[in-house]
């Protein structure tokens, strides 16, 4: 059984008229981005669904809004990024096309539905992320002054 979150909101948009395929495109470059972020993708990607996938992360950040208040959560929006973007098959709608010599030929119209949900991260997201520096190794003692009298008898046979 799959462990549900407080603070995770969907929107869905059932029965479009595009190919699973071409909408995980746009989806795929919104997953896991922030919300600010991810509504600038899709307003600037050219791709015939990327209005409608638009208007559905607007539907999910107001749903977030929304039921955070009736909830009593403290929601902030600035915080929010696409957990889920998800597009499954709908049913398909059968078309013939006319073909040589009479025949006919069926083709199939592929129907799509779009499960967007955005959550909260669990921490204050920051763009800075601190990476330590490694930890210099010091070299053993024994080599150091072994090094030293090395370059001691070099001085030397070269004076």
């Amino acid at each position: 059984m799959a462990v549900e979150t407080l603070r995770e909101f969907r929107a869905e948009a059932r029965f479009q008229r595009v190919s699973p395929q071409k909408a995980r495109l746009v989806l795929d470059l919104i997953k896991g981005r922030g919300v600010e972020e991810a509504l600038t993708v899709a307003n600037f990607t050219k791709k015939r669904i990327a209005p409608v996938i638009h208007k559905l992360l607007t539907s999910a950040i107001d749903n977030a809004k929304y039921l955070a208040g009736e909830q009593g959560l403290d929601l902030d929006v600035d915080n929010l990024y696409v957990k889920q973007a998800l597009a499954n098959d709908g049913p398909r709608m059968k078309r013939i096309r006319p073909a040589p010599m009479g025949r006919a030929f069926r083709y199939q119209r592929r129907l799509t539905h779009i499960i967007l949900s955005v959550a909260e991260r669990e921490g204050k997201a920051s763009l800075v992320t601190k990476v330590e520096e490694p930890k210099s190794v010091k070299a053993p003692k024994a080599k150091t002054e072994a090094s030293k009298v090395v370059t001691k008898k070099q001085a030397s046979k070269r004076a």
